[in-house]
């Protein structure tokens, strides 16, 4: 099927789950009925590459699909995985906007200024993004567990599930670390890179479709060699976006990584490279308010250190070495063709 195609049925699975979720909440009354309705906010649009990534992981093991809307349940689950991690890094970054409208927090922040309630209305803003995660979370669990196929094919992919949420709980909890000590070496910037996003954006979702097609440790190692790299140049592209997208495009501000202090790869090359000078005046301004003019003085420090440059030579380095497994793998030649152009997908700019 096409890539809107996929969307639209990804996005219909996820539709029906959360009707089905907001019918067996319904006893609760409106508050639960909100929680329901803001989750259907945050698992609208984007470019479901974790649920194409476990269908095209599971076609990498047998190209035709017995039981596609099964499948595609199974694959919906990983967008309701990202839903919940989005929401928390959202309250733990302190973030204003997702995607062009308000982050969680901030959206049941408002309810509550708007209705008057006691107490505080950022208090309460937290309180319903963490439960609003946990949800989304518990959901994408479930979602995966009773997507229609049989249990022999769904137990492997759920021990692959688990390994993928303890590392992306891991691998945030070594980002807000690294933020606090304000420190962090390109290692240790890959290190967070690896574990809080790689992973988990392309290399668990494949691994995630070859468990439930049967795959094997070969296939996996295979998926890997080609998934973890890309999952990589994945992430560093969306660090470059961080600091030089265009808020029309990414649906943040401008700068907005800058403005949240993220110890990326791209800060942390500017640091190694830039003038003594220049990186003081980078790294006190990392997590502070920053107006557009002052942001695009960080910018022309990062650029003038060559960082935005050397990053982009390593996605080019990665994406292709990520290209170059794939064509040797034991992967379906339809799967080959599809993750080529997913990885470009992964991998573009966005002006």
């Amino acid at each position: 099927m096409s890539n809107p195609e996929f969307r639209e049925r990804i996005q219909k699975v996820l539709d029906a789950f959360l009707d089905e979720q907001a019918e067996a909440l319904a006893p609760l009354g409106a508050d639960a009925a909100r929680l329901v309705d803001e989750a259907r906010l945050s698992v609208s649009g984007g470019k479901r590459l974790r649920a194409a990534f476990c269908w095209w992981g599971y076609r990498a093991v047998r190209p035709e699909v017995a039981d596609e809307e099964a499948l595609l349940r199974a694959c919906a689950a990983l967008e309701l995985l990202h839903a919940s991690a989005l929401v928390h890094d959202d309250l733990m970054d302190a973030s204003d906007t997702r995607r062009g409208r308000p982050a969680t927090h901030r959206a049941f922040e408002a309810q509550h200024l708007q209705a008057r309630w006691s107490g505080s209305p950022t208090q309460y803003g937290a309180a319903a993004a963490i439960l609003q995660g946990d949800l989304l979370l518990s959901w994408a669990d479930q979602l995966l567990r009773g997507c229609g196929l049989p249990l022999e094919q769904v137990a492997p992919a759920l021990t692959v599930f688990d390994a993928c949420r303890n590392e992306v709980i891991a691998g945030q909890f070594l980002d807000v670390s690294v933020q606090a000590r304000a420190k962090a070496d390109v290692d240790t910037a890959m290190t967070v890179l690896r574990y809080k996003s790689a992973k988990y954006s392309i290399e668990r979702p494949l691994h995630i479709g070859a468990a439930l097609a049967g795959g094997d440790a070969e296939m996996q190692e295979a998926l890997t060699r080609f998934g973890l790299p890309l999952g990589e140049a994945f992430q560093l592209r969306d660090d470059l976006l961080g600091v030089f997208g265009d808020p029309s495009a990414t649906g943040k501000p401008a700068g907005d990584d800058l403005v949240e202090g993220k110890r990326t790869v791209l800060v942390a090359l500017t640091l190694d490279a830039a003038s003594p000078e220049d990186a003081t005046i980078l790294d006190e301004a990392l997590g502070t308010s920053l107006n557009d003019a002052r942001v695009e003085q960080l910018r022309a420090i990062i650029s003038g250190a060559g960082a935005d440059t050397q990053v982009e030579s390593v996605i080019t380095e990665l994406s292709r070495l990520a290209v170059d497994s794939l064509a040797a793998s034991p992967v379906s030649e339809p799967a080959k063709v599809a993750l080529r152009d997913l990885a470009a997908a992964a991998t573009e700019r966005v002006h």
